[in-house]
């Protein structure tokens, strides 16, 4: 009697049909997880530029004796000599001449005083994001 050894032609197909559908199976799952990660970053990011700008913001306006020296709709210049200006053909928003927001659709600054206290109002929109409206009180 002649032993066996070896593989048959069917075990062979069925080695094959089984790698077919686990590599179909890990395409499947890896082309859902990289469409929801595309989708996550997209969402992401307006968040991550609008904290930029606070950060960036809040930082200048807790300065003691701060004034606004000069604003418009789209600029802002304090007596410290530091100018926040929305450039809408960039989309961007500037610190001086540094670039510190991408994609911002809409920002509007406004000086006021409210409640005795000085305060800059700022209404931005970023992305595809609802529009945020913040109030910065100026120290005194």
């Amino acid at each position: 009697m002649n032993s066996e050894k070896g593989i048959t032609l069917i075990s062979l197909t069925v080695y094959i049909i089984v790698t077919i559908i686990v590599v179909a199976i890990v395409a499947v799952v890896s082309t859902y997880f990289y469409r929801n990660t595309k989708t996550l970053s997209n969402t992401i990011n307006p968040l991550t530029e609008y904290t930029r700008f606070n950060s960036f913001f809040s930082k200048e306006v807790n300065h003691s004796n701060l004034k606004v020296q000069e604003w418009g709709e789209n600029y802002l210049v304090f007596d410290n000599g530091v100018q926040y200006t929305y450039i809408a053909e960039n989309k961007g928003i500037y610190r001086d001449y540094v670039k510190i927001c991408k994609d911002v659709q809409k920002c509007i600054f406004e000086s006021k005083i409210k409640n005795g206290k000085n305060v800059i109002a700022v209404a931005m929109k970023i992305g595809t994001a609802e529009e945020r409206n913040a109030e910065y009180t100026l120290k005194d």
